[in-house]
């Protein structure tokens, strides 16, 4: 994504390294999920994920599409579903990753 914002809009904060400074929320909690800020919103999950598509000209498209509830739903229920995976393919990039070396 960081390559996509050509313009620099999106500012990515690395909520995992501690010098990041205070956080609006439990590490913990940002941790487990994709959060962002939006018109001065927190916003999670696919929503988040949305905000920043709206941000970035080759995605804002996909951004608007999902205001509409129904999409923003289903968008969640894929990223929820990504969610219970997500454990699984880390250990399995580790796994690649540590074979490549």
């Amino acid at each position: 994504m960081r390559r996509l914002d050509r313009a620099g809009v999106i500012q990515f904060l690395d909520v995992a390294s501690p010098d990041e400074g205070a956080c609006p929320l439990d590490r913990a909690e940002l941790l487990a999920r994709f959060h962002a800020m939006e018109d001065g919103r927190l916003v999670s999950g696919a929503e988040a994920f949305a905000a920043m598509w709206r941000a970035i000209p080759l995605l804002r498209p996909l951004g608007l599409l999902a205001r509409n509830p129904l999409a923003l739903r289903g968008l969640e229920a894929a990223y929820r579903a990504f969610l219970r995976v997500r454990p699984k393919l880390q250990r399995f990039v580790g796994r690649l990753e540590t074979r490549s070396i």
